[in-house]
């Protein structure tokens, strides 16, 4: 994984799994340890599922950037119905706590988008090829490179 995609993906990650923390540890003191254990497998699902898709995107942008646009929103679409899965799936379960499980999915889900835009914001992505341009003014111009 080159450096860039490594620090998005640390970008994201880290403060999903800190707002998954806190949520373990506000599950667990307000309904025990079903509660944090169900906190945990939210924020952790979460963050498996956002975490791949962020690599499918970066994978999309490199090898097929003409679809960037077209497969972020779907990605984002097809994670959300998901998660929404998931939670249907384990809404009767007596393993965790289904309410702690619940809020720390959709609070480590908004953290890793709200997360991921910043990061989106922050990064130094150039619009125009600065070589390109470079190349084409000595040619114009007919000064040497």
């Amino acid at each position: 994984m080159p450096s860039n995609d490594a620090r998005n993906l640390l970008q994201c990650a880290v403060p999903a799994a800190a707002a998954g923390a806190v949520a373990v540890a506000v599950s667990g003191a307000v309904a025990g340890g079903k509660g944090a254990l169900g906190a945990a497998a939210g924020a952790a699902l979460a963050i498996l599922f956002m975490g791949i898709g962020l690599y499918v995107l970066q994978w999309t942008a490199k090898t097929l950037p003409q679809l960037f646009q077209a497969m972020g929103l779907m990605l984002y679409v097809v994670q959300l119905l998901l998660l929404l899965i998931f939670v249907a799936l384990f809404k009767d379960t007596s393993l965790f706590n289904v309410k702690a499980f619940a809020v720390s999915l959709v609070a480590a889900t908004v953290v890793w988008m709200a997360a991921q835009a910043r990061a989106h914001l922050k990064a130094r992505i150039f619009y125009v090829d600065p070589e390109a341009v470079k190349s084409e003014r000595s040619e114009k111009t007919g000064l040497p490179s």
